[in-house]
């Protein structure tokens, strides 16, 4: 079939030009976005060379009338041998590539900087507080642009789970334990933490706002939070 075999000539090294190449460094979630554009990239191009193959072949080798009866090519051993292997050990190739690929990604989103601010969470029926460890709590997470930050999450009630879509994280938070992840915000900008995990009836209430600002601007806020909080403090002990 020499038209399948230069059509796959012509296909495949574009679809190798055209791959995005996976982020050496930057944020984890850049780099999650850059391997799911190469795994969207790897099935369109597999989804188009298989689908034109398949037409080509539909209507090359289509019956004339209802008496015509195909014959396939005589191939040697070796040649069948070969149509076999070398097109599943290609996309095996590609597969373990992109196996490789995740396994370092999920290596970068479990080893937090040693830089990183921690900040402790803990999720209640129905709502998410966040504690910066000086006095601080609030019930919005706000973190500056360009600092790593770890979550520290635990729940006093029943299971709930942390869901950041804007930076490509999620994990669970268990009555008993303390799990975490970390992020880094790249831009100021607002989303939204949501619980992903179904917890009782206001489950879907359970959200809180994710503010990342510039550096001066959130210590600015730090220090009037705790400001606020000493004032408190010392009220409640006059």
């Amino acid at each position: 079939m020499p038209s399948l075999r230069r059509l796959m000539a012509v296909a495949v090294p574009m679809a190798m030009a055209a791959a995005p190449a996976m982020a050496n460094g930057g944020t984890p979630h850049s780099q999650w976005d850059h391997l799911w554009g190469h795994v969207l990239l790897d099935l369109v191009v597999i989804g188009v060379v298989f689908g034109l193959g398949a037409l080509w072949m539909m209507f090359r080798y289509r019956a004339k009338s209802p008496d015509d009866v195909g014959t396939g090519p005589k191939l040697t051993k070796a040649q069948a041998i070969g149509w076999a292997l070398l097109p599943a050990a290609i996309f095996m190739a590609d597969d373990f590539f992109l196996a490789a690929k995740g396994w370092s990604l999920f290596t970068v989103y479990r080893s937090a900087p040693a830089d990183a601010m921690e900040i402790k969470v803990t999720g209640y029926q129905w709502y998410w507080e966040f504690d910066y460890g000086n006095g601080v709590v609030t019930q919005e997470l706000k973190v500056p642009v360009g600092k790593p930050v770890v979550l520290r999450m635990t729940s006093p009630d029943v299971i709930h789970s942390f869901g950041l879509a804007e930076y490509r994280v999620k994990e669970d938070l268990m009555p008993g334990r303390v799990s975490w992840l970390w992020f880094v915000a790249d831009k100021p900008g607002k989303t939204v933490a949501t619980c992903t995990m179904y917890c009782g009836l206001a489950h879907s209430k359970m959200y809180s706002d994710v503010v990342a600002v510039p550096a001066s601007e959130f210590h600015a806020w730090m220090e009037s939070k705790v400001r606020q909080a000493r004032a408190t403090t010392d009220s409640s002990r006059g």
